[in-house]
């Protein structure tokens, strides 16, 4: 099933896709952060959003 572009969070609330551009902007704005700092997370501790969220938060 293809994913709809048009729903307001992901489609798996646990994981961060940064291969999306809605998923980036949805992220970004749900954690305060830029582009920059949401991948940087992503890279440091991988894509799971307890991990990234406990890592901005320092």
């Amino acid at each position: 099933m293809a994913d709809d572009k048009t729903l307001r969070s992901t489609q798996d609330a646990s994981k961060i896709s940064l291969s999306e551009d809605y998923e980036v902007a949805y992220w970004t704005k749900k954690f305060d952060v830029t582009p920059d700092e949401l991948r940087e997370a992503v890279k440091t501790v991988g894509n799971g959003a307890h991990a990234v969220e406990e890592h901005l938060k320092r």
